[in-house]
């Protein structure tokens, strides 16, 4: 499983990434702006889980249930 979490150290950006440490989730960060762009992101955090783009609500309902 692939996970991304592109970020860019807001505020929910940080309870995602405790959230994802919290329960052991391994995942890789991208900060990069232009990267987010090209993928459609215009607001921070999403979480990539497979290629499947979740906003901030959706990440965490995500991370809760694993």
């Amino acid at each position: 499983m692939e996970i991304v979490l592109y970020t860019t150290e807001c505020p929910q950006c940080s309870v995602l990434t405790k959230k994802l440490e919290a329960k052991g989730i391994k995942f890789t960060k991208n900060t990069d702006v232009d990267t987010m762009r090209s993928l459609g992101i215009d607001a921070v955090p999403v979480l990539s889980v497979n290629t499947k783009l979740l906003g901030f609500a959706d990440a965490v309902a995500w991370v809760n249930a694993q």
